[in-house]
């Protein structure tokens, strides 16, 4: 009797146990993992039409954000070129001031220390601003991108970095504070900060875009950082805060690359 009623036992809980799995399963909700992902071009020709419903419903808003974006906020006397340089264009000096001139008072409020230098992508400058009336449309077009500005700390001893990228790469970045002196062989031989030679052990605030900072465009010297400082300001809100604030906009005539 012990024997069959120790299976009866152990048949039961086999069975309930089975049956709880059952339920535990078949309740389970499915989950579902994308492990692909397609898409195409869909050219924009002739073959859609407008549909005049909708262009009337968006004409008001689109005449609207027209009308703000034209909207004259200063003036370019010159010319300001990406192109005409070889290792200073007079359009990266004016972005890499630009961005100092109004990301110092900010940072120095937040944090009580100033930006001693700036660098920033050749890359990152989409187009020129041309000779004439400038616009809320011409910071669209310069700087299309959503990139924020970003303080990085460097040890004074990690700033060489830059002057061997910046040779690296032969492409002229903007520069602020910084001051690159070259050999006739284009060695780089010297490197200053506002005049002034580099301490190894001290820590210098260098102004740059949160894509850079974190590697971009190969500054990987940014990877390794005594600390970053979001100022949560967009490159692009700067050079229209800048616009809005300068009745002319010009280039500052200061060498920051020097070959002796």
């Amino acid at each position: 009797m012990l024997s069959k009623n120790k299976n009866t036992i152990s048949f039961d809980t086999f069975f309930v146990t089975i049956l709880t799995l059952s339920v535990f399963i078949s309740c389970k909700p499915t989950s579902y993992t994308n492990y692909k992902i397609e898409g195409k071009k869909i050219p924009i020709t002739n073959e859609f039409k407008t549909d005049p419903t909708i262009d009337a419903y968006v004409e008001p808003y689109r005449a609207h954000i027209n009308k703000d974006l034209d909207s004259v906020l200063s003036f370019c006397p010159v010319t300001l070129d990406k192109f005409k340089g070889e290792y200073q264009t007079n359009i990266g000096d004016f972005i890499a001031d630009a961005c100092v001139e109004l990301a110092n008072p900010i940072f120095y409020k937040r944090e009580q220390k100033n930006i001693d230098g700036a660098i920033f992508n050749h890359g990152g400058i989409r187009t020129i601003i041309p000779q004439g009336n400038v616009t809320k449309r011409t910071a669209y077009e310069v700087m299309p991108f959503e990139n924020t500005l970003i303080v990085v700390a460097l040890k004074g001893s990690q700033l060489q970095d830059i002057a061997s990228y910046f040779m690296k790469e032969k492409k002229p970045h903007p520069l602020y504070g910084f001051h690159i002196y070259l050999n006739d062989k284009l060695e780089v031989t010297k490197m200053t900060v506002n005049n002034q030679p580099i301490e190894a052990s001290k820590t210098y605030y260098v102004l740059t875009s949160d894509y850079l900072s974190n590697g971009g465009d190969n500054m990987t010297f940014f990877l390794k950082n005594e600390g970053k400082y979001d100022l949560n300001y967009k490159m692009r809100n700067v050079l229209i805060d800048y616009f809005a604030s300068h009745k002319s906009i010009e280039a500052l005539p200061k060498s920051r690359v020097t070959k002796e």
